[in-house]
């Protein structure tokens, strides 16, 4: 049972940002503030670049922050930024570029929650057959070498960023590539 709620709260999460940037659209629309759309883009581009720090610091490009909480910034700035940039190519169809863009978006975020989910659920999965081991009076031999295959589904979860990472970059790119677009044929 608490898996199906753990996966709700995740499916519930991603769709929430979807209803919130909708919302958002629509009162846009509404109050005719339909040029602030375009300024959420930016925004959302921005925060997107700054949830980076994260990266980095695992990376070692940078020394400062601690990873736990780069972590949490990136998750929030990932998923505020997102929302913004849903908001910013709203529901409008101009052109094909930019609605592939935001399905890559749309594709690197629900990576994202996903290796979320599954890296959270295998360590709890982990901790708690080493607790009922240890319950059962078992030495902390016997438990790493009974748990041996867990922790190594563990490690293989960790690594579940070989697929994020290449669903990211092509997401970046298509940005950039959004955005040379924009600025060659843009009306000025």
């Amino acid at each position: 049972m608490r898996t199906v709620r753990e996966t709700f709260r995740h499916l519930a999460f991603f769709a929430l940002m979807i209803v919130t940037a909708l919302t958002v659209d629509w009162g846009l629309h509404f109050t005719g503030h339909l040029d602030w759309g375009r300024e959420a883009g930016y925004v959302g581009t921005g925060l997107l670049v700054v949830s980076f720090l994260y990266s980095a610091r695992k990376r070692k490009w940078i020394q400062r922050g601690r990873p736990p909480l780069l972590l949490r910034l990136h998750e929030t700035l990932s998923w505020i930024g997102a929302m913004l940039i849903l908001v910013h190519g709203g529901i409008h169809f101009n052109a094909l570029l930019p609605w592939v863009t935001m399905a890559a978006m749309m594709i690197a975020v629900a990576s994202g929650l996903t290796g979320k989910y599954l890296f959270k659920k295998s360590r709890t999965i982990v901790s708690e057959r080493r607790k009922t081991l240890r319950e059962k009076g078992m030495d902390i031999e016997t438990i790493d070498a009974h748990l041996y295959w867990d922790a190594l589904l563990v490690g293989m979860m960790k690594k579940w960023r070989i697929v994020h990472i290449p669903i990211t970059i092509t997401f970046a790119l298509l940005v950039l590539l959004h955005i040379v677009t924009v600025l060659i044929f843009w009306k000025w």
